[in-house]
């Protein structure tokens, strides 16, 4: 198992920000600049974008401020300061060929999410184990997952898979290769959607919503269109983890 370096570290509102490489892997963890052990959430950025988007500092602040939560997040294969293969040049051309021509958009995007995912789910693992090593996050406090578009495809196969996360917020990707995680998937789950998406189809977003084998499971449905992101979610993704992740 590769072990965990920190790379560089700053600290400003009292929230600390260290880079970090796990193997190859490069990542971010933001934590309290100073505080005891406390819960952790794993977040994943969306496809085209990486561990330093806007969403990713945004999430991870509110976790840190609001909850004295440790958020942390890698580059998924073939994005941020990883280089792109071959075979990721020739899906991300398909998907633009397809943008393009106004073709359905599933056909490229789905099986190049469910290839990223297999790589990327073990590398999640691998960075839990070496993040869980660190004295102030340690083995026995819960775990959260929080990730939309390719960070949901990537995330759905992780929480199925791994028992040490106990809270997951999923939202905005296309459902077809995700049925089998989602019955696998039994804790707390948030899932947002776009209700008038013209990418990715309502009538499957709630199929797989019902497929979640959770028994805790809510569903936030806002109008408009997948780019029209609100808000608001990111406030209720950390409303959500504090509930399931805080100490009773």
């Amino acid at each position: 198992m590769s072990s965990l370096r920190f790379t560089t570290e700053s600290s400003s509102d009292g929230i600390l920000e260290r880079d970090f490489t796990v193997g190859d892997i490069p990542g971010v963890l933001w934590s309290p600049a100073s505080a005891g052990p406390a819960p952790l959430v794993l977040m994943g950025h969306g496809g085209g974008a990486d561990k330093r988007h806007r969403a990713m500092v945004g999430r991870a602040r509110l976790l840190v401020t609001r909850c004295g939560f440790h958020a942390a997040v890698i580059d998924a294969p073939g994005h941020g300061d990883r280089p792109r293969s071959a075979r990721d040049e020739e899906d991300v051309a398909a998907l633009r060929r397809a943008q393009a021509a106004g073709s359905p958009e599933a056909p490229a995007v789905v099986p190049y999410n469910v290839r990223l995912a297999e790589q990327a789910v073990p590398e999640y693992r691998a960075t839990l184990d070496a993040l869980q090593e660190l004295p102030e996050i340690g083995t026995g406090g819960p775990v959260g997952y929080v990730g939309l578009g390719l960070g949901m495809a990537i995330g759905m196969p992780l929480v199925a898979a791994e028992p040490r996360i106990t809270a997951a917020v999923f939202g905005m990707t296309w459902p077809d290769a995700l049925f089998e995680a989602a019955k696998r998937i039994t804790v707390p789950v948030e899932f947002a959607l776009h209700w008038d998406s013209a990418r990715i189809p309502r009538e499957a977003s709630l199929a797989l919503f019902d497929a979640f084998g959770s028994a805790e499971k809510s569903l936030h449905a806002h109008a408009g269109e997948h780019v029209a992101w609100h808000l608001v979610e990111a406030d209720s993704a950390t409303r959500f983890f504090a509930r399931h992740l805080s100490p009773a």
